[in-house]
């Protein structure tokens, strides 16, 4: 399993090897020691979600309070969508930017993102099937939101689906009332970089295997 870390400091792709025959296709798709090396530290599964999206369905961007934060190891296991990441942590470096990781079930890549990361994709067709693992369970009063279309943010969202027709975006009424960036900051909202790097620091050092 290889992870390379993507522009904002925090978030991985992995392109897993893929080894196909007669009857289909296997593919290593998490492997905990190689992860664990990778990123610093295990990831502690307490819930698995899945969405299935419509083209042009756009969810988030989706975020957590810190602490204790939620990180997220996401992968389309059917369809296409392209997957945002964006630093939404006051006082990081790359405060205000993002990445996008294009996941389908075709390369089969995932996208890892720890505490402090907004998270969002948009379906580039329907039936377009989303999985993730997350840290910690859902949990309304800690989990905010901000605006996908924020012009500040500049998000660049796709406006053809994978077949080549023409894309319609639609939102959620929770993200269309979201928050811009501005807002979320003035409002005291946003994860805060001091914490985030707070709650990695106390994290017990990972046990080698045996």
């Amino acid at each position: 399993m290889t992870l390379i870390e993507l522009a904002i400091p925090g978030a991985w792709v992995h392109t897993p090897r893929q080894f196909r025959d007669e009857r289909g296709v296997f593919l290593e798709w998490f492997q905990g020691a190689a992860f664990t090396e990778a990123v610093g530290a295990p990831l502690s599964v307490a819930q698995a979600n899945c969405s299935v999206s419509a083209a042009g369905v756009v969810r988030g961007i989706h975020y957590a309070d810190v602490p204790p934060g939620q990180a997220k190891y996401v992968t389309c296991t059917r369809g296409a969508v392209l997957d945002v990441v964006v630093d939404l942590r006051e006082g990081s470096p790359t405060f205000g930017t993002w990445d996008s990781v294009l996941l389908d079930d075709v390369d089969r890549r995932a996208v890892y993102l720890s505490e402090g990361l907004g998270h969002a994709f948009c379906s580039l067709e329907d039936d377009s099937t989303v999985v993730y693992l997350c840290s910690t369970p859902y949990s309304p009063g800690r989990e905010h939101g901000v605006h996908p279309l924020d012009p500040e943010l500049g998000l660049r969202w796709p406006e053809t689906a994978r077949d080549g027709s023409r894309l319609e975006l639609s939102l959620s009424d929770k993200d269309r009332t979201a928050p811009t960036l501005t807002q979320a900051r003035d409002e005291g909202l946003l994860p805060r970089w001091a914490d985030v790097q707070q709650l990695l620091a106390d994290r017990p050092e990972p046990r080698p295997e045996a």
